[in-house]
């Protein structure tokens, strides 16, 4: 696991679980990138999406109930695989 999901963790491991966890992503504006990212959340989520000002990308903040700090950190890792995402 990287250093900064290390850090996370720790921060998250702080808090009490479940608990309602607001995921934001950076990722380049077109719908395959977007569809994938969005999949991976419940239908249940709170998404909200912005474009930036050239339209070339989009951010994504996610509120969703998360049971604990492993399945946080677990939903990170899989968009890390998404090539051009950057996580805030």
């Amino acid at each position: 696991m990287s250093d900064t999901l290390n850090k996370l963790k720790e921060q998250l491991e702080l808090q009490e679980w479940p608990n309602v966890y607001l995921f934001k992503f950076i990722a380049p504006n077109d719908s395959e990138t977007v569809a994938i990212i969005t999949a991976l959340f419940d239908d249940g989520t709170d998404l909200k999406y912005n474009k930036s000002k050239t339209g070339k990308y989009v951010s994504i903040s996610a509120k969703e109930l998360m049971i604990d700090v492993d399945s946080i950190i677990a939903k990170y890792k899989r968009v890390s695989e998404i090539k051009g995402v950057i996580a805030l």
